[in-house]
C-alpha cells in the first residue's frame, strides 16, 4: 500500500439528503410576522440555490432561516444546511491543500478506504498539476491496479520509475501490485535485463 505520512482523514461518503419540499409548511403560510415572511423567503432562495448545486449561496440563505423566527422552519433548514455544507466543501477540497504531497495524501487515503471514484478525481487533478511529480505517478499506478485497469498501472508505473528509479524497489514489495505479479511486462519493468535503458510509458 502507497503510505502517506499524515493522520488519514475519515471521508464520510456524501449524500444528496431528502429532496426539497415546499417552502412553507400546511400551518406556516398563514403567519403575518414580516420575520416569518423573509424566513420563508430565504427558506425558498436557500432551496432553489441548492436545486441549482450552488451550495456556498445556499448556505446563506439557509443559515438565516436557522437563526430565524420559526423553529419548525428552522429544523427544515438545518437538514438542508447539514447536506449543502458537505457538498461545497467537497467542491472545493483541493484548494485546501498546501503541496502536492498532502494532497497526495489525501488522496492515498481515498484509496485505503476504498473510495477509488473520489480518490481518482484527486489523482486526475495531480497527474494535471503535478506531471512531474514521480509519487503521483505511483500512488495512480496503485490505484489503477486495484481497479483492474492493468495497462494504466504498468504506464503511470513506468513513468513514475522514468521519473525516480528508486521507484523500481519500493513496486517490488507493493502488495497493491499482487494482481500484476504474473504478468511479464510487470516483470519486465521491475526485474530489467543488462543494459536496459529504462522504462517509457509508451512501452505498454
Amino acid at each position: 500500500m502507497a503510505k502517506s505520512n499524515q493522520t488519514k482523514p475519515v471521508i464520510k461518503k456524501k449524500n444528496q439528503g431528502p429532496e426539497p419540499e415546499s417552502p412553507a409548511g400546511k400551518a406556516l403560510v398563514s403567519s403575518s410576522d414580516p420575520r416569518f415572511t423573509q424566513a420563508v423567503q430565504n427558506y425558498e432562495s436557500g432551496l432553489k440555490a441548492m436545486q441549482a448545486h450552488k451550495f456556498d449561496k445556499a448556505v446563506a440563505f439557509l443559515e438565516k432561516v436557522v437563526a430565524g423566527p420559526s423553529p419548525e422552519l428552522a429544523d427544515r433548514a438545518a437538514v438542508h444546511l447539514n447536506t449543502c455544507k458537505q457538498q461545497a466543501g467537497r467542491g472545493d477540497t483541493a484548494s485546501k491543500f498546501k503541496s502536492p504531497e498532502e494532497h497526495y495524501d489525501y488522496a492515498i487515503s481515498l484509496v485505503n478506504m476504498g473510495d477509488y471514484i473520489t480518490a481518482r478525481e484527486h489523482f486526475d487533478k495531480l497527474l494535471k498539476s503535478h506531471p512531474t511529480k514521480d509519487f503521483v505517478w505511483y500512488g495512480a499506478a496503485v490505484l489503477e491496479c486495484l481497479t483492474g485497469h492493468y495497462p494504466e498501472s504498468l504506464r503511470a508505473l513506468a513513468e513514475s520509475i522514468r521519473l525516480n528509479p528508486s521507484n523500481r524497489f519500493q513496486a517490488r514489495n507493493d502488495s497493491d501490485f499482487n494482481n500484476l505479479s504474473e504478468d511479464p511486462r510487470f516483470t519486465e519493468l521491475l526485474y530489467p535485463e543488462p543494459g536496459y535503458e529504462g522504462p517509457t510509458s509508451s512501452h505498454f
